[in-house]
């Protein structure tokens, strides 16, 4: 039957509406979350998704994204957004956070993660995960790292961890266990009593390395323990155990690891590497997903954007899960159902995120490197004002600094700075970070009394690469740092339009994971310094650009 064409529009109305014409299939495009997002945990409520990141040493903590169909994501806040709930002061920058692990029960929500250095293991729970999120309650009890809970079909729970050897004697570099403890989740209270669920890894004859980030699912009668192993660099894998009962004795799958990519060429195109720390979800029509950590790397295993968030869907062969088959590369695309109704900030493809500060929120996007104890920046009116403050990047404390990911190996970042000094200790501009000591700095200052932009590179001291002065009442002007994958460029502009060369091919391996170390990934960054001294300065930003152009889009 062919219906009228003002019928025709009516009824698809009415079923846009209703979500049915949303029902189809998509291309779910990795990295889902590109850039420094690493360690993904992730848990379903009814029909929407829910998934955290490790966040490190940078504030807010804990990034928490919403999807209704696993491919489009929004970033909806922060699980730790409130200064007493995250103490981060002379953290280094991959000390903080590590490896959270996000659960849905009985209507509520479950964050149990791992301050390193300060509070160590806690838990923090919330109705609507938008926040607000409680306080940490501290769990002593839990010695180790990547902690996990468990809801058992019987009603008990339990937190499931990794964590040292037995009688703290280790057999080999990189032995550890995987432990559990029985845990309240109404009174917080830990067992006394502590299983041993795996000794070493899965095959211990081999010496297997960082057996870790686990999580325990059920299914048709077994549990399921899911691991990390292999180390978060290069020889990183995801490998599976099962059991009849939740204290194990727990078998090791004869076909893992499940996903690795370490057995394949290096020099194939375009590769993904580093592959593990993965956790499972299922969807309500019974397909189950794989959300895990990877790399996308250039010449030479170096990589700036740090490990992000990629996807892969889970199969299920005779009691076992497969993930990447042994030899097979993780794609880049895979078929999924959606619903079609796409979000208004892109985390993955090539997108242009633009801000012009005309709110006096700050975009969820954005972080500060540790936790500020005062309130030293303004928005909103088309302007980002960011006070002058004797911290810098290279320390331990909370320096003037608004991050946003480097989100792609290829792309931009821009601002527009209206900046004025008298100084040659103060310094505002546009900084790619890595580190402490792995940093350059594009940056607006004075110099023999006329203004001038200088690049720098950050190590034991700031070194002066190249600059050039301006016209003596020059105070607006535009910055520009152009990553190419193993090269950054350095731009500025004074009208925003004509853009001038400051210096090509700097060295981006600099910036690299595998020569800067730690477990985080680049960030661009708005800053201001007054370099120990104490100002009353401030540098307005106008306008914050990053552009993305990744070739395997």
């Amino acid at each position: 039957m062919r219906l009228p064409k003002g019928k025709t529009f009516f009824l698809l109305a009415l079923l846009c509406l209703s979500g049915t014409l949303y029902s189809q299939r998509g291309l779910l495009r990795n990295p889902v979350l590109a850039g420094f997002y690493p360690d993904p945990s992730i848990c379903r409520a009814g029909d929407d998704y829910y998934l955290i990141n490790s966040s490190f040493a940078y504030f807010p903590g804990l990034p928490i994204f919403h999807s209704r169909d696993l491919l489009n994501w929004e970033q909806i806040g922060h699980v730790l957004d409130r200064p007493e709930q995250l103490p981060l002061d002379g953290a280094g920058v991959s000390r903080g956070l590590f490896a959270p692990s996000i659960h849905y029960h009985n209507g509520k929500f479950y964050v149990v993660c791992t301050l390193i250095d300060k509070l160590g293991n806690f838990v923090v729970t919330a109705t609507d995960p938008r926040g607000p999120w409680s306080n940490p309650v501290p769990l002593p009890k839990v010695d180790g790292i990547d902690p996990s809970i468990f809801f058992d079909d019987n009603g008990k729970s339990y937190i499931v961890y990794n964590s040292i050897p037995p009688d703290n004697k280790s057999l080999w570099n990189g032995h550890r266990t995987i432990r559990m403890r029985e845990w309240n989740a109404a009174t917080y209270e830990v067992s006394d009593k502590e299983t041993i669920l795996i000794n070493g890894g899965t095959d211990t004859s081999r010496h297997p390395v960082w057996i870790e980030g686990p999580h325990i699912y059920q299914k048709d009668g077994y549990y399921y323990l899911l691991c990390a192993e292999g180390g978060t660099g290069y020889n990183h894998s995801s490998v599976i155990f099962r059991s009849k009962s939740v204290a194990g004795p727990y078998a090791s799958f004869e076909s893992n690891p499940i996903m690795t990519q370490r057995d394949l060429d290096p020099a194939r195109p375009n590769p993904v590497t580093t592959t593990g720390h993965a956790d499972f979800v299922e969807t309500p029509s019974g397909e189950w997903w794989a959300v895990f950590l990877a790399c996308r790397p250039y010449e030479g295993d170096h990589y700036n954007t740090g490990r992000e968030t990629f996807m892969a869907p889970v199969t299920w062969n005779n009691g076992w899960p497969a993930m990447i088959p042994a030899g097979e590369t993780v794609k880049y695309r895979y078929p999924i159902n959606v619903n079609g109704k796409k979000t208004k900030a892109q985390f993955n493809n090539n997108f242009t995120f633009t801000d012009r500060f005309r709110d006096t929120v700050l975009n969820k996007r954005y972080v500060f490197l540790r936790t500020p104890s005062e309130k030293w920046y303004s928005s909103g009116k088309g302007a980002l004002a960011v006070k002058l403050r004797p911290e810098t990047c290279g320390g331990k404390s909370n320096p003037s600094f608004i991050g946003f990911r480097q989100p792609h190996l290829n792309g931009d970042a821009s601002v527009q700075l209206q900046f004025h000094t008298t100084k040659e200790n103060q310094k505002a501009g546009l900084l790619v970070f890595q580190n402490e000591k792995h940093y350059y700095f594009l940056g607006v200052t004075k110099q023999n009394n006329q203004p001038f932009i200088g690049l720098y590179k950050g190590g034991e001291t700031d070194t002066l690469l190249t600059g050039v002065t301006l016209l003596p009442k020059a105070t607006n002007c535009y910055l520009k740092i152009e990553a190419r994958q193993h090269t950054y460029a350095f731009y500025f502009s004074m009208d925003g339009k004509r853009w001038q060369l400051l210096a090509d091919n700097i060295d981006a391996k600099y910036l690299s994971t595998k020569t800067a170390g730690g477990f985080t990934g680049c960030l661009y960054a708005m800053y201001a310094t007054s370099s120990g001294v104490p100002s009353q300065n401030t540098a307005v930003f106008k306008q914050f650009t990053c552009t993305s152009r990744d070739k395997t889009y």
